[in-house]
């Protein structure tokens, strides 16, 4: 055999070696989350500092509420990261979630143009001022996509005395989207919208939108985590999805939510060792 048919076939060799090689994959889990927590930047800031810890990626599925927690009903997800108690502690009761633990907090805003059609300046009452704005027909935008936000807003009408299924008219406008694009139609229509603060911090689109009304305590937002339970979906990555829970409740992931600011503002604040919460 001549030096060069046995190079010729030791080339063939490692060629046939390295494309039977399979690369190390890298560990993922799959995350449906509230789209306040993609819009608002939170992910972008705390997952690669998870993966940097723990060389998980994290594969996020922004969605409302409603909509997260059904991708997690379907198995199509590891974990589910929301904002719903009710919803929350019903997912967990039906047995798709094993546990669900509390992770952060903020609260909602209710958001209108400059010119406050609805005369809601210095309004401190949030139940009061949606009453003014269905009282004078003044423009509302309405998620209107099963969200912890739309479900929030939904019960807030209930808390104001406004049956929002008989009074809701061309003045009331559901989009069926998430955060940023209720914020954007109602920046367009002049209109009013109950936004969570995270998102509404780093909006940058605002031009004629203001806070109208800030600070009722009825406005509070609690945020949850819950691993899928694998009884329900055996391709459930419980050993990562767990270690992603654990760490977001954990001292090193709720520094890392803590510390996530715009223009020095927090967004979210960590409670993941309240009672209750």
């Amino acid at each position: 055999m001549t030096k060069i048919v046995r190079r010729a076939l030791l080339a063939a060799g490692l060629t046939l070696a390295m494309a039977g090689a399979t690369p190390a994959q890298t560990p993922f889990i799959t995350v449906s989350s509230t789209t306040s927590t993609q819009d608002s930047g939170l992910f972008g800031h705390i997952l690669p500092l998870f993966r940097a810890k723990t060389g998980i990626e994290v594969r996020v599925v922004a969605q409302g509420t409603g909509q997260a927690l059904d991708t997690g009903r379907r198995g199509d997800a590891d974990v589910v990261f929301v904002h719903a108690r009710a919803q929350e502690t019903k997912f967990v009761e039906d047995g798709f979630g094993v546990e669900r633990r509390p992770v952060m907090y903020n609260d909602f805003v209710l958001i209108g143009p400059k010119a406050d059609p609805a005369g809601l300046k210095g309004q401190k009452d949030v139940a009061a001022a949606l009453k003014a704005i269905a009282e004078k027909g003044a423009p509302f935008v309405s998620r209107g996509d099963r969200s912890g936000t739309h479900a929030a807003e939904l019960a807030l009408w209930k808390t104001a005395g406004v049956d929002i299924e008989k009074a809701k008219g061309p003045w009331y406008r559901e989009i069926g989207q998430g955060m940023g694009a209720a914020l954007n139609t109602a920046g367009a229509m002049g209109a009013y919208v109950l936004a969570d603060r995270g998102t509404w911090i780093s909006f940058k689109n605002r031009g004629e939108l203001d806070i109208a009304v800030e600070g009722d305590r009825r406005l509070f937002n609690q945020y949850g985590v819950i691993l899928v339970d694998a009884r329900k979906h055996a391709h459930v990555k419980t050993k990562e999805g767990q270690a992603f829970i654990d760490w977001l409740t954990g001292p090193d992931g709720q520094k890392a939510i803590a510390d996530y600011r715009i223009e020095g503002q927090q967004l979210f604040f960590p409670n993941a060792t309240q009672p209750g919460a």
